[in-house]
């Protein structure tokens, strides 16, 4: 399985980043997470093929199925770990390469234009 080097613990997330299977990439995107019945207004912080790390307001439990909807990109998940408003997902299924790059392009491009903005 593709989140099989994710921590499951809230507050191990840290000591495994070494192990992951997928290196991740910063990002900074908005997205939507739907957990059960609720759809909650998430950013991305980062990003690999198996996995991603969110700013999320909603308290998740461990284990919890998700779907992830940053436009062009849908994936289910699971919660692997929560930390205040930091959460963790582990894939279903790893993600398309191409996808992930297309988002990590998406987020320079978002960041870009809000510098010029400012």
């Amino acid at each position: 399985m593709a989140g099989s080097a994710h921590s499951t613990e809230a507050g191990d997330h840290d000591d495994h980043d070494e192990r992951r299977t997928y290196s991740r990439v910063e990002v900074a995107l908005p997205a939507f997470l739907q957990a059960n019945e609720d759809r909650h207004s998430v950013h991305i912080l980062d990003l690999s093929r198996g996995g991603a790390k969110l700013n999320c307001a909603a308290s998740l439990a461990t284990g919890t199925a998700v779907t992830l909807d940053c436009g062009t990109l849908g994936g289910s998940a699971v919660v692997r770990w929560q930390s205040g408003s930091l959460l963790g997902l582990c894939f279903d299924s790893e993600l398309d390469g191409r996808a992930v790059a297309a988002l990590i392009e998406r987020s320079k491009a978002l960041a870009s234009r809000m510098r010029t903005r400012k």
